[in-house]
C-alpha cells in the first residue's frame, strides 16, 4: 500500500512538473492567445530573457527600432492605422523611461500593453542598477499600470492588460513584470475571460437619451454635427455618412475625427478650432443644436469656453462617461459606443426641413475657402494637393507643428484610419516612426509621413530601422528653417522676437533677422545627405514644378524610404487662426 501510495504521488508530481513553465514561456503563450504578430522592442538586462524565450518564435516579428520613443510611436502608429492592439517591450530604468512620451502620446485613445522589465523583488527599493518605480511614473497617463508581484498572476494580469487597453475607451497600459518573476516557474494556464471587479465598459445604448436627443433634432432650425476620434474609433464612419445624408445635418470635425465623413462630402465644413475654417467655426458660432460624437471638448477646439456654443443645446455621445460635461456643459448626456449611438440615431431619425441653414454653411464654406494662395513658389497646399491627386487612400502621418496643421487644412480623407497625428499631447518626433509602423501593419499600402525640419530631427535615427526592414515610407520635411508653429505665435505677438526658434542660429550669429538673405547661415543638417548616409534616398525641391520628379524618384525605390526636402518660404503662417483667449469667431483670417 505505501509503495502504490509513493507511485501515485510521485506520478502526480511529475505530471504536475510538466506543465509548469517559466514566466517568460507563459508571457509568449499569451501573446499568441491575443493574436499579436509583431511586438516593438529593445532590450536590457532585465528583460534579456523575455527577448530569449521570443527568439524561435517566427510567427511573432520583433521589430528593433533605434530609440525606445521611436519604438512606442511606431507601435502607435501600427495601432491607429490596423485597428489592432501595438504591443511594445523594453527593459527597465531608461528603456522604461524612455516609452514614457509616446504613454502620454497613446493616450489619446490609442490601445497600447508595454511591457517593461523590472529588477528582481527583493532589490525593489533599494535603487537598483537601472531601477525606476515606471508604475509611478506612468500612473497618470495610462489608462492602467502595475508591478506583477507573484507568479501566479502572471497570466491574468496579461490577459487584464489587452482587455483594459482595447476596450471601452481605449487606451495605453504597462506591464512591469521583475525579473524574478519572469524566470519563476508557474502554472502554464493563460486565462480565457476577463472580470475586473470596478471596470465595465459600456456595450450599450440608453434608448431614451437618444429618443431625446432626436426630438431636440426634429425641432432644431441650425443643427450641427461635431465629430470627433471616437467615430473613426468605433468604425462608424459610414453610419455617419449615412445619419449626415438621412438628415441634411452638416458636419465639421475635430482634427482627430477628420476622416469621420469624406472631407469630400458635400455637407462637410472643415475642422473646428483654433486654426479651424471659416465655415466650421462659424457655425458652431451660430448653430442652436450642437450634436457632439466621440471628443473631449478640449481648449483647442473651443476657444474662449463662456462664448463656445452659446446659442445651442448641447447632445453629448461619448463612451467616456468621465469626458461628458467635463469642459462644456451639456444637456443631453449619452453614454455609448459611438457606432452604436449613430445606428440609433438613424434608426429614430428623420430628414429635417433646415434648407436656409444649410445654404449658409454652403456659403461659408464657398466664400471663405483656406489656401496659401498668397505665397509664391512651393507651399505646403501645393505638396499635399500633389498628395491628394496622385495616391489612393495613403496613409499619412505627421508630425507636430505647422506641417500637421497644415496637413489636416489640405489632406483629403475618405474614411478613418488614414491620418495618423499626435493630438491632446502634441508630441515632435512622432511623425516618421509611426509611419513606420503603420507601414509594418499595412505592407501594400502607401505610407507618407509629413514633417517640418524640427520634428525631423527628434528621431531621424529611424532611417536605418525602415532601411533594414525595408520600409519604401516617403518622408516629406517641410524646411523653413524654424520651429514654424511657435514661430508664427512671436510674429504675431511678439513683435517678431524669434527667441529660440531659427534653426539656422549660429553663435556667430548677427542676428539680422530683418536682412535674412544677406546674413543666415547655412542650414544645418543636409537632409539629403543624411538620408544617403543611411543608404536611403533623398531629393530637395524648391519648385512645384518639381514635385512629379521627386515623388516619381521615391516611388522607384521599394528597398527603404526617401526624404524629400521642400524648401518653403521661411515665414510661412499657418491660417485662419483663433488667437488665445478669443471666441472662434475672433478668427484672423490673413495671419
Amino acid at each position: 500500500e505505501f509503495a502504490k501510495q509513493t507511485f501515485v504521488t510521485t506520478y502526480i508530481r511529475k505530471v504536475w512538473c510538466l506543465t509548469m513553465i517559466k514566466g517568460t514561456e507563459l508571457f509568449v503563450k499569451a501573446l499568441k492567445e491575443e493574436g499579436v504578430d509583431t511586438l516593438f522592442g529593445y532590450p536590457g538586462g532585465q528583460a534579456i530573457d523575455l527577448f530569449d524565450a521570443l527568439y524561435d518564435q517566427d510567427d511573432i516579428e520583433v521589430i528593433l527600432p533605434r530609440h525606445e520613443q521611436a519604438l512606442i510611436h511606431a507601435a502607435d502608429g501600427y495601432a491607429r492605422s490596423t485597428g489592432k492592439t501595438g504591443v511594445c517591450l523594453v527593459t527597465s530604468g531608461p528603456g522604461a523611461t524612455n516609452l514614457v512620451t509616446g504613454i502620454a502620446t497613446a493616450n489619446d485613445s490609442v490601445p497600447l500593453v508595454c511591457f517593461t522589465g523590472q529588477v528582481p523583488l527583493n532589490l525593489m527599493g533599494n535603487d537598483a542598477f537601472q531601477e525606476v518605480d515606471i508604475v509611478g511614473i506612468t500612473n497618470s497617463i495610462c489608462k492602467y499600470s502595475v508591478t506583477v508581484r507573484k507568479r501566479e498572476d502572471l497570466g491574468r494580469i496579461i490577459k487584464e492588460a489587452f482587455y483594459i487597453a482595447r476596450t471601452g475607451r481605449p487606451g495605453p497600459v504597462v506591464v512591469d513584470i521583475p525579473k524574478d518573476i519572469q524566470v519563476a516557474m508557474g502554472s502554464e494556464e493563460y486565462p480565457e475571460e476577463v472580470n475586473i471587479r470596478g471596470y465595465k465598459p459600456s456595450e450599450g445604448v440608453h434608448v431614451g437619451q437618444i429618443k431625446k436627443a432626436v426630438s431636440m433634432m426634429k425641432r432644431a432650425k441650425k443643427p450641427l454635427f461635431l465629430l470627433g476620434g471616437g467615430v473613426n474609433l468605433s468604425g462608424a464612419n459610414e453610419q455617419m455618412k449615412e445619419l449626415v445624408e438621412m438628415t441634411g445635418i452638416p458636419a465639421i470635425t475635430t482634427i482627430m475625427g477628420k476622416g469621420a465623413i469624406s472631407s469630400k462630402h458635400r455637407l462637410y465644413l472643415g475642422n473646428i478650432g483654433i486654426h479651424g475654417s471659416y465655415a466650421a467655426n462659424h457655425a458652431v458660432s451660430e448653430c442652436d443644436l450642437l450634436i457632439s460624437i466621440g471628443t473631449r471638448f478640449n481648449d483647442r477646439i473651443t476657444g474662449k469656453i463662456s462664448e463656445f456654443a452659446k446659442d445651442a443645446k448641447i447632445v453629448h455621445i461619448d463612451i467616456d462617461s468621465a469626458s461628458i460635461s467635463k469642459n462644456i456643459v451639456v444637456d443631453i448626456p449619452i453614454v455609448a459606443d459611438a457606432k452604436l449611438a449613430i445606428e440609433k440615431l438613424i434608426e429614430y431619425g428623420a430628414p429635417l426641413k433646415i434648407e436656409k441653414w444649410v445654404e449658409q454653411t454652403l456659403e461659408w464654406k464657398e466664400k471663405y475657402p483656406i489656401n496659401m494662395d498668397k505665397y509664391e513658389g512651393l507651399t505646403p497646399e501645393k505638396v499635399i494637393k500633389y498628395i491628394n491627386d496622385n495616391f489612393e487612400r495613403p496613409i499619412v502621418s505627421t508630425d507636430v507643428g505647422q506641417n500637421q496643421l497644415w496637413t489636416t487644412q489640405f489632406f483629403d480623407i475618405e474614411t478613418n484610419r488614414q491620418l495618423l497625428t499626435s493630438g491632446g499631447l502634441g508630441t515632435m518626433g512622432y511623425g516618421f516612426p509611426a509611419a513606420i509602423g503603420a507601414k509594418i501593419g499595412n505592407p501594400e499600402r502607401p505610407v507618407i509621413a509629413i514633417s517640418g525640419d524640427g520634428g525631423m530631427q527628434m528621431n531621424i535615427q529611424e532611417f536605418a530601422t525602415a532601411m533594414v526592414y525595408e520600409l519604401p515610407v516617403i518622408v516629406v520635411v517641410f524646411n523653413n528653417g524654424y520651429l514654424g508653429n511657435v514661430r508664427q505665435w512671436q510674429q504675431l505677438f511678439f513683435n517678431k522676437r524669434y527667441s529660440s526658434t531659427c534653426l539656422t542660429y549660429r553663435k556667430s550669429c548677427n542676428r539680422d533677422c530683418m536682412n535674412k538673405d544677406k546674413c543666415c547661415p547655412k542650414y544645418i543638417p543636409d537632409f539629403v545627405k543624411l538620408a544617403e548616409s543611411y543608404e536611403a534616398r533623398g531629393i530637395r525641391i524648391t519648385k512645384e514644378e518639381e514635385l512629379k520628379k521627386a515623388f516619381d524618384y521615391a516611388l522607384e525605390f521599394k528597398k527603404g524610404p526617401t526624404l524629400i526636402e521642400c524648401v518653403i518660404e521661411r515665414e510661412a503662417n499657418v491660417s485662419p487662426m483663433v488667437p488665445t483667449g478669443k471666441t472662434l469667431a475672433d478668427m484672423i483670417m490673413d495671419c
